[in-house]
């Protein structure tokens, strides 16, 4: 287990705009960052990066955390895989001490996993630099294909031998367990036998988003009809093939350099490109596209560009995949290579330069090449005319922007020589009809059980809501400014004097402890406790303590209670000659204030309660207990009134 000091070590040092970065494409918004959300699909940014805070949060759907939390959710790394993943890319050493049983029973299987894949990758690394067989048949074939050593070794390039066993022999000898290695697909057990999934096979080892090795993609160099040309790991607990694509570890930094995405189908289309200096490329690997696919772009780019080789039926099969992405709001290109080339060999026989001017060249809107294809195809046939008109207006209808859907129904109905108003009219069609889908699938909707919803608007008690508005308003103040401090206004105090200067969290943890002030929600009590710890040992921490906290619903609140939905451009309002007050230049109003109303609330509760106590008590009473009653609600009365004559408000008694 990971010692608690060196887990705070690697969380202070963990900048979250580079940690959330290498996933998501972030833009300057202010102090903050503003991205697409890589945990729903939207297509107006709203997920936003504080780096001086330190977290994330999206508005939209409503995560948050900080960059551990970050990583367990987007990549599914247990809390200990992700400090590990922070301390190597911080350069942390990590010192840890002997895990529970219940803590490595949790992170055996994953960890596992990786760990073989880890082994199978090197071990076929090594089988092809350093055996005869590999160097005569891997090495051989790669270099044949034109890649450098320099690529084949970016790219962890391996060789699975023709022996049955190879890399499971040598695994078990290297004390892997037979279990994991049929897991993670690397061995076959059938017929009392143990063999290996990739003999005989180039391998291409599928990396995720952190460049670990998740699974193997190997090729078979045999003229075998029988055996199939590829082989790839089967889906396990950390590869699902609809949610990576090939090579977007080494693409994700260049594609939103270049705001635009080279989508291609194979893996040695990836590798070609890269060797040619084209970076801003990932294949599917020849599976049909996904919308997790998709979405994986969509956070560094809305422009794709898919490159396809000269077969025309193939282009055509892909048409409803392009549809989907189109659906995303994104922007979709097409670029067809002459007859017998593919991305591979064109990038094999080109020169960069040749290459980027050809698919800038090249390159076409994909709904005007849709349109011309089938108009192609159709001629004059009336049938065909009549289905390529409701196919076009299909595609332009799955566009969410209405602009858009405009000026391509303008564009199709020059070509197709038809009036504008009539694909229209069609598409209008359409969408009514999937509106009215939309519409049924609301109303069929399951609802959650009656008892839970009457429950939950017998909670909504309005005072309950006034006072916790004014609980999470003060420890918004501790978690913003508690390390700050001001010079209270006072009469004879120099307020240049260092000494003068009161602690924030200082000023209102020892205000609310001196007259007895407890929380009603029980988070905000325990972080005002942690920061009544604070000041007991005069060491005020930033905030970060409790965004980092091991308690899972402190961490989330003081996360929640740190972000800012909107925020003023400096940039603007110098422009504009506005100025705009900020709470941080009034801060001890703006807590004096806030400590008043919050103090006010809690009293007249006090008064309340007393009131309510004293109507439940009947003609039997003792008269002592009442006057008693009644003193404190005298004094009550006078705190009250002292409270509200400072903040200038009026009491209704």
């Amino acid at each position: 287990m990971i010692k608690k000091e060196t887990a705070e070590e690697i969380k202070n040092a963990a900048r979250i705009e580079e940690v959330v970065g290498e996933f998501v494409s972030l833009k300057r918004r202010g102090t903050n960052l503003l991205g697409l959300c890589p945990f729903h699909n939207e297509k107006t940014p709203s997920f936003t990066v504080s780096p001086a805070k330190g977290i994330y949060k999206c508005f939209g759907c409503g995560v948050s955390g900080d960059a551990t939390r970050f990583l367990m959710d987007h990549e599914k790394y247990s809390y200990p895989e992700a400090l590990r993943y922070l301390a190597g890319k911080y350069n942390i050493h990590i010192e840890e001490t002997e895990s529970t049983e219940e803590e490595k029973q949790e992170e055996k299987e994953r960890e596992s996993l990786i760990a073989v894949n880890n082994f199978a990758a090197k071990h076929f690394t090594e089988r092809l630099w350093n055996s005869d067989e590999g160097k005569s048949i891997g090495l051989a074939y790669f270099r044949n294909r034109g890649f450098t050593d320099a690529i084949i070794e970016k790219f962890q390039l391996g060789y699975s031998p023709q022996k049955w066993d190879d890399l499971t022999a040598e695994a078990l000898n290297q004390g892997y367990k037979l279990s994991y290695l049929t897991k993670a697909g690397l061995t076959i057990s059938k017929n009392n036998r143990d063999f290996d999934r990739f003999r005989n096979r180039v391998i291409f080892p599928i990396h995720n988003m952190t460049g670990r090795v998740i699974a193997f993609g190997g090729r078979i160099l045999s003229s075998d009809k029988k055996l199939p040309k590829y082989v790839n790991s089967p889906e396990t607990e950390i590869y699902n093939k609809s949610k990576i694509l090939y090579g977007i570890y080494f693409a994700r930094n260049a594609i939103s350099k270049e705001d635009n995405c080279l989508l291609v189908e194979g893996y040695t289309d990836v590798i070609s490109l890269h060797q040619s200096g084209i970076e801003n490329v990932v294949a599917s690997s020849g599976t049909s596209l996904t919308k997790e696919q998709i979405s994986l772009i969509k956070r560094y780019t809305s422009n794709v560009t898919i490159l396809f080789d000269g077969d025309e039926a193939g282009l055509k099969a892909s048409f409803r995949g392009i549809d989907m992405i189109l659906e995303q709001g994104m922007n979709v290109k097409l670029v067809l290579f002459p007859e017998g080339e593919d991305p591979d060999s064109y990038a094999r026989n080109h020169r960069s330069e040749e290459i980027r001017q050809f698919l800038e060249e090249n390159a076409k809107d994909f709904i005007v090449f849709k349109t011309n294809i089938l108009l192609k195809d159709a001629q004059d046939d009336p049938i065909k005319r009549a289905e390529l008109i409701k196919d076009i207006v299909q595609t332009i209808s799955k566009i969410p922007d209405q602009i858009k859907r405009s000026i391509y129904i303008r564009e199709c109905s020059s070509i197709i020589d038809m009036q504008e108003q009539t694909l229209l009219n069609e598409m209008n069609k359409l969408l009514r009809s999937q509106y009215r889908k939309d519409l049924k699938k609301q109303e069929y909707a399951p609802e959650p059980p009656t008892k839970e919803v009457t429950t939950e608007v017998q909670q909504k008690d309005p005072e309950q809501e006034a006072i916790e508005i004014q609980e999470k308003n003060i420890i918004r103040l501790l978690l913003n400014y508690g390390h700050q401090s001001f010079v209270p206004d006072e009469e004879n105090i120099d307020r240049e004097d260092q000494d003068n200067h009161i602690n924030v969290a200082e000023a209102i943890v020892n205000d609310l402890t001196d007259d007895d002030i407890q929380f009603v929600f029980p988070v905000y009590q325990k972080i005002f406790d942690i920061y009544r710890d604070f000041v007991d040992k005069e060491e005020i921490k930033n905030n970060k303590t409790l965004t980092h906290h091991e308690d899972k619903e402190i961490a989330e609140t003081a996360i929640n209670l740190l972000a800012e939905p909107f925020e003023l451009s400096e940039n603007w309002t110098k422009k504009h000659k506005i100025h705009i007050q900020k709470e941080s230049d009034i801060l001890e109003k703006t807590v004096v204030h806030s400590l008043l109303a919050f103090k006010l609330d809690k009293l007249k509760q006090q008064k309340h309660n007393i009131q309510e106590s004293l109507k439940n008590m009947d003609e039997n009473s003792d008269n002592a207990e009442v006057i008693e009653r009644m003193k404190q609600i005298n004094n009550l009365n006078k705190k009250v009134q002292e409270i509200a004559d400072k903040l200038g408000r009026i009491v209704l008694r």
